[in-house]
């Protein structure tokens, strides 16, 4: 099962590339995978039926507990002959229902295939966790099918609110598997069903779990989304809601009614909710004219129905319910397949507009009232036996006096009369003559053959409706194991599949909602019954609520989001003042140890810090003012250099400098002084808060650093950097191996805030078109140190004649008024070494000073060199690629670090290191981390590119074409 599972997630990625070359006909290999799992589960039928339940697993996640387990009981048994066997059918079908057709045929036969699978894998998953993973999986999956059609607007719209409703119900779900699974102690879900815990919690997790199950099932008031994603193509209708994703549901309620629906918070819910989606769907199904539409309200009320069997949880109602449950997958999809041979032939689906269609398809027409008989209850059908025996069981449960028992009953009953009136209605409309208001017969439809292949699915399901009701006594006997284990109930012995069971008064009752439902449906035709009973629908309060949150959220979004950047950072400098001066205030007492100094620089270097930070707040000119505040984090330098940080100076050293060139470039397209178009407003107010945050900031500080009451574990950072690190440099193992997991984090968020500035920036595209203009030179050109022009044929070395002399090769496109020889020798002799050198402290980084962020930031500061002396272009020539791949390189590296380890049973990030007597080099010790080292290497170097091309390469351009009025690359700037 583990490996059919994995088969699953691998087969549909090959499936776009064959279908580029087949065209539909990948559905027939799409179809295989499908096909094997119906013969696995077929060939474990004798294990399952005599109770030996197979079982896989692989631990997953051990220190949660988690495992990817699979389980195949009676339940989940039926369930996967289901999900497989229509799932192949639907395959196959598909191959005629696109035929002609290539457009996106790739990406929907994969997707497809993956919700086959992860509806496989939900059904047969023995974790409640992972029993969620799959589950939200399914829903991603079928918004991608239920919006095939994506350039309707109808389409999108349908796929967005069955995500929406159905995500937004597995979230609430998720949280009661989160309450249910702490208070069990487990996530296994048969050791939770054999221990069945009780208590408020359970109950809470209950009601929970119900709100997913029946937003994933349609009921009511999550039913609106089901027809509305009838805008999906035929064979996605056949499959997710009437065969596979809409049982989701009805399969989680089933799980747990034999142990919970004694719970008193159970019944309530299903039955109550059950009845009225089953009446309402019905009723609804009566109004409607697209053959498509009906047997979505149909199968509204016939989830509905099954929530009520199902979920009564006795053994009787449990055994009727999974022939329910079979029979429902077999005459729906037949039905839903049929409508789609319709609207393929005929390009229309409503009633209206056929007439006369069942004479000509007669084969079509037969297996389609063979289907709807089924539907209603008529024998021989399996639909027969299930009907029957889900009426014996809730009347037995209403003559018993229990009050859900009389609800589920009635409903039931009213539920049939209507499921048989849109069950008449269907077949009169797809097949029937139509007459017109004279009563007289309308031309009949002209109908074109389908091929024989496009009608063998839905031929084989509805006849299947009728082997399965011969095999009732062999159904019985499958189902039993299901059955018992559900309390018995109000009947005095056990019931019983059968196709017959005598003139019971199920069947007297069963007849009269046939015919009561066929007096219904002569009504309705009649009257033409189509107003709207209410003013609005359960679709009508969906659109206002997206309304509502749509509005509520602009109102937000303008009341915080003022544009003003002085109160934004005043908003968080409040909220801290008063959140932290609350705890310190709060607190019973302080433990303070305070000291002097602890080295004599401190004191020469704090003075120098705080009169810069004075001399910045009184400074008019933001240059001067950006140059101040850099000399305070110098001075931090001093300090981390003086108190044994050698690596933290390091950086933060480079930190200055890269964030004052990144002030620099910003400063150019401001106003030079400060206030010159916005003066600072509340000045006393400013330096109040200022001062306050100053205050509890210190506070924090002192109090934070004398409370501790355990010894740190950075104490044992030495120890443990060189027993599991391999390596002396404490903060650089501590930075990619021992807190791994936050570097992996700091690198997301450098890599959001790269993405950020480049979006903030960049008009159109932020791709590489600097490096085309210099990279095409040829050998010579790139050797030489004559000057360069432009010419049609590209960029070459001037002849004889005037001109400075091309150290760097962008300098040529710089303004001569602009230009630099010096700087350009400069950087023309250290930029290699500069190279070299950030490279040396990314390997040396281990042992000693240095690792992946300093020789990141050393690199990028060699091309911020090439950028100030050599402008845009000479960046282009320096870094010819663009920053968005370095940054995914980097980052893939880093994930790959962490995803490597587990193939070998170790932890996410877990090093190894490798050593070796190498001639001339000697012993060699190579430490895996420093691969992530890698990583962080290159994302900081795409990072600091990033900012050179946005707020460097980008605004010049920009600014040139504002000054020029040409387009770039027209003249030399």
């Amino acid at each position: 099962m583990l490996l059919l599972l994995g088969a699953f997630a691998v087969v549909p990625l090959l499936l776009p590339w064959l279908a580029g070359r087949i065209g539909p006909r990948a559905f027939y290999v799409a179809a295989v995978l499908p096909i094997v799992a119906f013969a696995y589960a077929a060939v474990l039928t004798p294990a399952v039926l005599s109770g030996d339940t197979p079982f896989e697993s692989y631990d997953w996640i051990p220190p949660l507990g988690i495992e990817l387990s699979m389980r195949m009981d009676t339940l989940a048994w039926l369930m996967t002959l289901i999900v497989t066997g229509v799932g192949a059918l639907v395959m196959v079908y598909c191959r005629w229902y696109f035929r002609g057709k290539s457009e996106g045929l790739g990406q929907f036969s994969a997707v497809l295939l993956a919700f086959a699978g992860a509806m496989y894998g939900l059904v047969l998953t023995d974790d409640l966790v992972v029993l969620v993973m799959f589950w939200e999986i399914t829903s991603v999956l079928s918004y991608l099918l239920i919006g095939y059609y994506n350039r309707r607007a109808a389409s999108r719209r349908a796929a967005l609110q069955a995500l929406l409703v159905t995500t937004l119900g597995g979230l609430v779900m998720l949280i009661g598997v989160v309450l249910l699974v702490v208070d069990a102690g487990t996530s296994s879900i048969s050791t939770i069903l054999a221990e069945a815990p009780a208590g408020p919690i359970v109950d809470a997790a209950l009601v929970l779990l119900l709100v997913g199950a029946l937003s994933k099932s349609a009921i009511f008031p999550f039913h609106f989304w089901l027809p509305g994603a009838m805008a999906a193509p035929t064979p996605v209708s056949a499959y997710l809601h009437a065969a596979a994703m809409v049982k989701a549901g009805i399969y989680l309620i089933a799980l747990l009614a034999p142990v919970f629906a004694v719970a008193p918070t159970w019944r309530p819910i299903v039955i109550s909710l059950g009845v009225f989606t089953m009446l309402l769907g019905g009723f609804q199904a009566l109004r409607e004219t697209d053959l498509k539409r009906i047997l979505a309200f149909g199968t509204v009320s016939q989830l509905g129905l099954l929530a009520v069997v199902l979920g009564y949880g006795t053994r009787d109602t449990a055994l009727a319910g999974l022939a329910l449950l079979l029979s429902h997958a077999l005459f729906k999809s037949a039905l839903f397949l049929v409508v789609g041979v319709i609207d393929r032939q005929l390009s229309t689906r409503d009633i209206g507009e056929l007439s006369g269609v069942g004479r000509q398809a007669p084969v079509m027409a037969t297996f389609s009232i063979i289907a709807v008989c089924s539907m209603v209850g008529v024998f021989p059908t399996i639909g027969f036996v299930a009907k029957e025996g889900a009426l014996t069981a809730l009347l037995d449960e209403a003559l018993s006096g229990a009050p859900w028992g009389i609800v589920a009953f009635a409903g039931m009953v009213v539920g049939s009369v209507l499921t048989a009136g849109y069950g008449i209605r269907f077949i009169w409309g797809a097949f029937w003559t139509k007459r017109d208001d004279a009563r007289r017969p309308l031309p009949p439809t002209r109908w074109p053959d389908p091929p024989i292949g496009f009608l063998g699915a839905p031929v084989l399901l509805s006849g299947l409706t009728v082997i399965a009701g011969f095999a009732a006594p062999q159904l019985d006997v499958a189902f039993a194991g299901y059955a018992d284990l559900a309390p018995l109930g109000a009947a005095e012995h056990p019931a019983h599949l059968a196709l017959w069971h005598g003139f019971e008064p199920a069947l007297w009752i069963s007849l009269a909602t046939i015919a009561v439902g066929a007096v219904v449906f002569w009504f309705t035709a009649r009257t033409r019954w189509s107003k709207r009973v209410l003013p609005f629908s359960a679709a009508d309060v969906y659109n206002a609520a997206l309304r509502g949150i749509a509005r509520l959220s602009v109102i937000t979004t303008s009341f915080t989001q003022r544009g003003s950047l002085p109160v934004y950072v005043g908003t968080i400098f409040v909220v801290f003042v008063a959140a932290e001066g609350t705890a310190l205030l709060a607190s019973p007492e302080w433990k303070l140890e305070l000291d002097a100094f602890h080295t004599p620089m401190q004191l020469v270097v704090a003075p120098i810090m705080i009169i810069a930070g004075l001399v910045a707040v009184r400074a008019r000119k933001r240059y001067t003012g950006v140059v101040l505040v850099s000399a305070t984090g110098l001075g931090m330098v001093m300090l981390f250099a003086t108190s044994g940080a050698p690596d933290l100076a390091l950086t933060q050293i480079l930190v200055e400098t890269v964030t004052l060139v990144a002030f620099a470039l910003v400063l150019r397209r401001i106003p030079a002084r400060l206030g010159e178009h916005n003066a600072s407003v509340w000045p006393v107010a400013r330096a109040v808060l200022a001062a306050a945050v100053g205050a509890t900031m210190a506070a924090v500080a002192l109090v934070a650093t004398s409370a501790r009451s355990y010894k740190p574990i950075s104490e044992r950072f030495p120890e443990l950097a060189y027993e599991l690190g391999h390596g002396k440099n404490v903060v650089n193992v501590a930075l990619v191996d021992l807190r791994g997991w936050d570097t992996m984090g700091e690198l997301s968020v450098l890599i959001l805030a790269a993405t950020g500035v480049a979006s903030l920036v960049f008009v159109t595209h932020r791709s590489d078109t600097l490096s085309r203009f210099i990279a095409p030179l040829p050998a010579a050109a790139a050797r030489t140190r004559r000057p360069l022009v432009e010419t049609e044929e590209g960029v070459k070395p001037r002849g004889e004649g005037r001109g400075r002399m091309a150290w760097l090769v962008g300098g040529q496109r710089v303004r001569p008024e602009n230009r630099s020889i010096m700087l350009e020798v400069i950087v023309r002799i250290l930029f290699h070494t500069i190279i070299i050198v950030s490279l040396y402290l990314l390997f040396a980084g281990h042992n000693l000073p240095g690792g992946g962020f300093a020789g990141g930031l050393v690199a990028g500061m060699a091309l911020v060199m090439r950028y100030v002396a050599g402008g845009r272009y000479e960046l282009g020539a320096a870094a010819p690629t663009d920053a968005g791949r370095l940054l995914g390189v980097g980052m893939t590296i880093a994930v790959a670090c962490a995803i490597v380890p587990l193939f070998f049973g170790a932890a996410p990030l877990t090093s190894t290191y490798f050593e070796a007597d190498i001639p001339v080099l000697g012993h060699v010790e190579f430490v895996t981390s420093t691969l992530f080292d890698v990583g962080v290497y290159l994302v900081v170097i795409g990072l600091v590119l990033d900012v050179l091309r946005s707020l460097g390469a980008e605004v010049d351009r920009q600014a040139h074409e504002a000054r020029d009025g040409q387009r770039p690359g027209v003249s030399v700037s």
